[in-house]
């Protein structure tokens, strides 16, 4: 993401859309970037005659985001997020664009070695947390979190939930009952945006929430709720069990369980707590 937003010293301009939780990013910016084109318009009709497939999904790939431009004034533009820039960077005959496309091809050959066996899917997101400098202890934490969550999804899955938006209002719904915070609500807390949220709770934060998902599981296997509506009462109740829980605990030692902090690196901690001052 980095990589993209700064090639060589050379912003690409973006937004982020809170809508669908993701960045946008000046398609046109790119390819200038990539390519020194003195007419990038006329390269990007170029770039389409050749690419036939590229061309048929254009309009899906990109949308028009508002933008700065130069002078300073606001403009509507081509913009495209990750998934689309990458496609049509793999349409780029450039020296520039070649890092992204062997990384894309690592990529695609990691995702088929996991399917092969999916344990090295395990033992990457270790190595990536690693990386990070995240501890140990909290790594097995979080690594057993997304084994709870996944193991809630299949049991919604089976059960008529729609994925993607059902699953997000489900776990909004537990996390109200767990927190009262929605998972919106808990990153503004944080201080996050684009982030992952649980990648930036604390021990006990984890915890808690990984009691809500586990409750709610024993409760849709217990009862047996079909489709969105009675699993969702399913969720409200698995998430109480974990309120309930958290409350008690902030009683008895009289600290809350909810925390601003955040694994975010120092520079970023301080652009965002640079902006909030400005607000």
């Amino acid at each position: 993401m980095s990589n993209i937003k700064l090639f060589e010293s050379k912003q690409i301009r973006s937004v982020w859309n809170e809508i669908d939780q993701k960045w946008y990013f000046s398609v046109q910016d790119v390819i200038q970037v990539l390519t020194d084109s003195a007419d990038v318009k006329q390269y990007i009709k170029k770039m389409l005659s050749r690419d036939e497939s590229l061309k048929s999904n254009w309009g899906t790939i990109c949308t028009l985001v508002e933008m700065e431009a130069a002078d300073g004034k606001r403009r509507k533009v081509q913009a495209a997020n990750t998934k689309g820039l990458l496609r049509i960077i793999q349409s780029i005959p450039s020296a520039k664009a070649e890092p992204f496309k062997l990384w894309l091809a690592q990529v695609g050959s990691d995702r088929l070695d996991e399917i092969e066996n999916p344990e090295l899917a395990t033992q990457r997101t270790r190595e990536l947390y690693k990386l990070k400098g995240y501890p140990d202890d909290w790594i097995e934490k979080r690594m057993r979190s997304i084994a709870i969550r996944e193991e809630l999804t299949e049991e919604w899955k089976n059960r008529g939930v729609k994925e993607q938006k059902e699953y997000s209002i489900l776990t909004a719904e537990i996390s109200k009952a767990t927190f009262s915070l929605t998972p919106s609500q808990y990153k503004k807390v944080k201080g996050l945006k684009s982030q992952n949220l649980r990648d930036h709770m604390t021990d006990l934060e984890l915890i808690f929430s990984m009691l809500g998902e586990a409750s709610t599981t024993e409760i849709v296997k217990t009862q047996n709720p079909k489709g969105f509506i009675q699993n969702h009462k399913a969720a409200t109740l698995g998430g109480a069990v974990a309120g309930n829980a958290r409350r008690e605990l902030e009683s008895r030692t009289g600290k809350k369980v909810i925390s601003k902090d955040n694994y975010l690196p120092e520079e970023k901690k301080i652009k965002q707590l640079n902006k909030g001052k400005k607000k």
